[in-house]
């Protein structure tokens, strides 16, 4: 089990433990602190993460902004794909197809699921990940295809 799904399982079941969680996260890699991310679900094959409609994430019109919206799905993408692979291996965002779909307003909603099974080789692997990003309404306002390169940790 990866290091990031067994805290995870720790700190879920503490009150504040999903708000720890997302700000440790947030601490390894800083950028992502921009969104404030909520991690709602994390299991291999499945990570869900909103992000609360603030000023903070808007853009010159008042909607959650799409670099914002970029960046929700690279992150639950990455967990998820984190969180499936063996420990063996280690995972890096290689290219990202998105679409906008309409006007992201209010929380956002983005879960991560593999578009296939893993097929695993020992020189490394391209991995696609699917995220949809919701909002309250369940409206799909954002989709997103990131190409996962999985390879091989480098010993020592």
């Amino acid at each position: 089990m990866s290091q990031a799904l067994s805290l995870y399982r720790k700190l879920v079941s503490l009150p504040g433990g999903r708000w720890l969680y997302g700000r440790l996260i947030c601490f390894k890699a800083p950028y992502f602190a921009t969104i404030r991310p909520h991690f709602v679900a994390l299991e291999p094959g499945h990570c869900a993460v909103d992000i609360h409609d603030r000023r903070r994430v808007h853009n010159h019109i008042g909607t959650v902004h799409a670099i914002a919206l970029c960046n929700v799905a690279e992150l639950t993408a990455g967990m998820m794909t984190d969180v499936s692979i063996p420990s063996t291996m280690r995972w890096i965002p290689k290219g990202m197809s998105v679409e906008y779909l309409a006007k992201a307003v209010g929380t956002m909603h983005a879960v991560a699921t593999p578009e296939r099974a893993a097929v695993e080789s020992s020189n490394g692997y391209e991995w696609p990940a699917l995220v949809s990003v919701r909002d309250d309404n369940g409206q799909e306002v954002f989709r997103a295809r990131i190409h996962m390169w999985v390879s091989p940790r480098r010993g020592g």
